[in-house]
C-alpha cells in the first residue's frame, strides 16, 4: 500500500542571542512529548514558505521577516512518509509564545543535544548545529605549517576544520590534532578528523570523517563513540549507504572542476541539487567551491561548502 506523503514546513528560529526556539508536542500527538522545531502542514496550493509563515503566526504568534532554505528531509515512518521543508528564520516580528498551549523554549545551540526530538527531526538538529564553511587541511608534512593553515583559515571565516593528512605518521597526526584542538579551545568550531575509526578513538575525537572506502567497510554507527560521523560520497549509492548507516552528514564531490583531480568528471549544480534532494541528511558541496559560492551551494540544497585550496592559496611549505 502506498504511504501517504505529508508535506510539512518547519523552522529553525534564532533570536538575537543566537538561541533556537523549540516546542514540545502534546502527549496525544504522533511522537507526543518530544521536542520539535515549530511548523506545520503545507496546504494544497501553498508554497512551503507561505505555509511556514502562516503556521508560525498561528502557533507562536510571530511574523517571519527573513528566512532562507536550510534542509529538506524526506522521512518514512511505518505508517506514513513526511517531507520536512526546513527554513532558517533569522528575523521576525512579535514575541513567540505557545498560542495552542504548547510549551516553548529558547535554547542555546550547545544545549540542543540534551533534548529528545522525533527521529525525523535529527537531520534538522544536525543542520542547525553544523557550520556553513569547513576548511580541510592540505597534505603538509610540517606541523607548524598545518597549524598556520588553520590559523589563516579561521581568520578568513572558516567555521569548521577538517584535519586530513594521510602522509603524516600516526604520532605526528596526534601532535597536529592536539595543537589544533588547543587553538580552538573556547570556540564553538568543530574539529573533524579524516582518518580511521581506530585513530579517531585513540584521539578521543568528537567528529570523524570517513573516506568512501571506509564508509563501505563501516558495519554500524556505534563503532565510533563521538558525536559526529560523516563520510565522503561521490554518487547516490554512497549517499544512501551513509543514511542507512546512521551518519550525520556527507560531503558530495566533485561539484566543479578541480586542479587536484583534473581527471574527475564534475557533477555540476543541476545534478548536485538532484542528488541532495533525495538525501535526508545534510550535504556539503566539495570540489572547486569556496566561500564565494556558499549562497549558490545553499540555493542548491547544500548545508555549506568544504574545501582545501580556497584557504591555502598563499600557503607555502
Amino acid at each position: 500500500m502506498k504511504r501517504k506523503l505529508i508535506h510539512v514546513a518547519a523552522a529553525v528560529i534564532k533570536n538575537s542571542a543566537g538561541e533556537v526556539l523549540i516546542a514540545r508536542r502534546s502527549e496525544d500527538q504522533h511522537q507526543g512529548g518530544l521536542w520539535e522545531f515549530p511548523g506545520g502542514k503545507v496546504e494544497q496550493g501553498e508554497s512551503a514558505l507561505t505555509a511556514l509563515s502562516r503556521e508560525l503566526n498561528e502557533e507562536i504568534g510571530i511574523e517571519v521577516k527573513e528566512a532562507r532554505p536550510l534542509i529538506k528531509v524526506p522521512y518514512h515512518y511505518s505508517d506514513k512518509s513526511v517531507l520536512l521543508d526546513v527554513f532558517e528564520v533569522s528575523a521576525f516580528d512579535g514575541e513567540a509564545w505557545g498560542k495552542e498551549g504548547q510549551p516553548i523554549r529558547w535554547v542555546a545551540k550547545g544545549e540542543l543535544d540534551s533534548f529528545a526530538f522525533p527521529a525525523a527531526n535529527k537531520p534538522i538538529l544536525n543542520a542547525c548545529l553544523l557550520p556553513k564553511l569547513i576548511a580541510i587541511t592540505p597534505n603538509l608534512s610540517n606541523v607548524d605549517t598545518v597549524v598556520h593553515f588553520v590559523e589563516q583559515a579561521l581568520s578568513n571565516g572558516a567555521e569548521g576544520i577538517m584535519l586530513r593528512n594521510h602522509d603524516l605518521a600516526v604520532d605526528t597526526f596526534d601532535i597536529v590534532y592536539k595543537r589544533i584542538k588547543k587553538l580552538l579551545a573556547g570556540r564553538s568550531i568543530p574539529l573533524i578528523v579524516n582518518s580511521s575509526i581506530e585513530v579517531a578513538e585513540a584521539l578521543n575525537a568528537d567528529a570523524l570523517h570517513l573516506s568512501s572506502l571506509r564508509l563501505t567497510e563501516l558495519k554500524q554507527r556505534n563503532q565510533f563513540s563521538g558525536r559526529w560521523l560523516s563520510a565522503s560520497c561521490h554518487n547516490p549509492e554512497q549517499m544512501a549507504m551513509a543514511v542507512d548507516k546512521g551518519l550525520d552528514f556527507v560531503t558530495l564531490s566533485p561539484v566543479l572542476k578541480t586542479q587536484s583531480h583534473p581527471q574527475a568528471v564534475p557533477l555540476g549544480w543541476e545534478l548536485f541539487q538532484q542528488m541532495v534532494s533525495d538525501c535526508s541528511i545534510p550535504v556539503y558541496a566539495l570540489g572547486g567551491v569556496d566561500s564565494r559560492l556558499l549562497d549558490k551551494a545553499v540555493s542548491n540544497g547544500a548545508q555549506g561548502v568544504a574545501g582545501i585550496s580556497a584557504w591555502s592559496q598563499d600557503l607555502e611549505e
